[in-house]
């Protein structure tokens, strides 16, 4: 079979049940670049109904790639808050001034040259290169590698079956309608081919798929996750006889790099200090007591649990360190599990 087989019936069900979305262009309007880039970095590891009103938000306060790196990393990260994976919004910075910079505003075409831009991987230089300058590739997110998986039964387990998973992709990009063919599968995936319960009746590709009998719902087959390892840590709760609290900005490198946080000791996989042990961990010097209760997060790879302590300073902020009154939180680029930090002890009595 040739890719005319798979893309032809995809691009007509595409016609008829293609979604509206804020950064997608309508049938024969021009596509922005700029736009797709925009919203694949936001759609990594995001859902759709998540990203829409940030992304409309974004747009209106940076409505070209040269506005965007023109912004302070300060400002994108704010403004970045409610979507995670805080290395995405300091990559999409970086990219926007080397786009600026080097390429004039205009993002490059070639799947190779977008691959060399910060934070653009495989996937979204793909995605980017199909969608925006109808190159003949095809992007494998997880709804078209789902696709790709059943269509021919594939039963190497993720992740190391991804590889396979991709070559076969490979051969099904449309040299004609390549962008529209992308979108039409990730559609696809997203309302038919779904990873339970997928809708095989209304499924374009049901006669030529080869999971279509044998059950869909076994593929992609996968690996047996392992258990995410708990990590615990304590934070600082400071205030100053003003009701200000200490925040300071995390590293720039690593994980929430750039974000603003509670002082806080090492996430690590051990048991909480006492409160005495404390002490050298401490942004400055007071008495300590802690909050009933705790704070529980779960990042990707590992569980977190937070102790809160609270003290009283009237010193001046370390150097890394600046106060803010609790009502100015939202001006300050907190990550999701500072703000459970926040709303933990502004609950206590």
């Amino acid at each position: 079979m040739n890719s005319d087989t798979y893309a032809t019936p995809v691009l007509a069900w595409y016609d008829a049940h293609r979604r509206r979305l804020p950064w997608r262009a309508e049938p024969g309007q021009a596509v922005d670049p700029y736009v797709v880039w925009l919203s694949e970095i936001m759609l990594q590891q995001t859902t759709v109904a998540t990203v829409q009103p940030r992304f409309a938000a974004f747009l209106a306060r940076w409505s070209t790639v040269s506005d965007l790196a023109a912004a302070s990393l300060d400002q994108v990260l704010v403004e970045w808050q409610g979507l995670g994976y805080y290395a995405r919004a300091r990559n999409l910075h970086r990219c926007a001034e080397v786009v600026h910079n080097e390429y004039g505003g205009r993002f490059p075409m070639e799947v190779d040259q977008l691959r060399q831009l910060p934070g653009i991987g495989a996937y979204t230089a793909k995605a980017i290169a199909a969608i925006a300058f109808n190159q003949p590739v095809l992007p494998v997110d997880t709804n078209v590698e789902r696709i790709v998986a059943r269509l021919f039964a594939i039963d190497a387990p993720l992740p190391g079956g991804k590889a396979l998973i991709a070559a076969r992709a490979a051969g099904l990009a449309d040299p004609h309608r390549p962008g529209d063919f992308a979108q039409a599968l990730m559609d696809l995936g997203a309302s038919t081919c779904q990873p339970r319960q997928p809708a095989c009746h209304n499924c374009p590709l049901e006669v030529v798929c080869e999971a279509a009998d044998v059950g869909p719902e076994l593929f992609p087959v996968r690996a047996a996750k392992r258990p995410r390892p708990l990590r615990t840590g304590t934070v600082f709760w400071l205030e100053n006889p003003h009701g200000e609290v200490l925040l300071r900005r995390r590293p720039d490198s690593g994980l929430l790099g750039g974000m603003t946080e509670f002082p806080s000791t090492a996430w690590e996989e051990r048991a909480n200090a006492s409160v005495e042990q404390l002490a050298s961990a401490a942004p400055l010097p007071s008495e300590w007591t802690a909050t009933a209760g705790q704070v529980d997060h779960t990042f990707t790879h590992f569980q977190l649990t937070l102790r809160v302590v609270r003290g009283v300073s009237q010193a001046d902020p370390p150097a890394d360190a600046f106060w803010v009154h609790p009502d100015a939180f939202a001006d300050h680029a907190l990550p999701t599990v500072m703000k459970k930090v926040a709303r933990h002890v502004l609950a206590q009595p």
